[in-house]
């Protein structure tokens, strides 16, 4: 059975060098899914270094799974072409959720973990879990898949998370 665990709120910050899937560029948008649930951005047209800041929420239950993105361009008259795709593991920031809990950190600014990129993740660089004022957030780079080129800036952030 699944249990609650919490909003996971992930912002969508920006794409960099997104491909080129128009005549001379791309009206991308992003797709975030996490079980069954999904959370769409808004089309930035005529761009490949699109910024959003658009802030989802998803709910949490455990087992946690994996928050999965799918970037598309915008096209009128046809199906939306796909423009890449990359997936983000919740564990470690649940982990990291958990650890605060564990060592009462609520104030100021704490490193909590690090994860490097690797054949097991779509991350682009090194990314940080630190908890900022007790709300426990990881600022990512992914690295989109079955494209060309492309990263996806990510903010990701754990609300309500119980200290079990």
């Amino acid at each position: 059975m699944r249990q609650p665990f919490g909003q996971l709120k992930v912002t969508v910050v920006q794409g960099k060098r997104l491909v080129i899937r128009d005549f001379k560029s791309s009206d991308p948008y992003v797709v975030l899914k996490l079980g069954n649930q999904m959370a769409k951005t808004k089309v930035i047209n005529s761009c490949l270094n699109p910024v959003w800041n658009e802030e989802h929420s998803l709910s949490l239950t455990e087992p946690v799974g994996v928050l999965s993105l799918e970037v598309f361009d915008k096209d009128r008259f046809k199906a939306d072409d796909k423009m890449g795709k990359a997936y983000l593991n919740l564990q470690p920031i649940i982990s990291a959720a958990r650890l605060r809990h564990l060592v009462h950190v609520s104030s100021g600014e704490t490193p909590l973990r690090k994860i490097i990129p690797d054949s097991e993740n779509c991350l682009a660089r090194e990314s940080s879990i630190i908890c900022i004022n007790g709300e426990v957030v990881q600022n990512v780079w992914l690295r989109l898949c079955e494209v060309e080129s492309g990263e996806i800036e990510l903010k990701v952030k754990i609300v309500d998370a119980p200290s079990r």
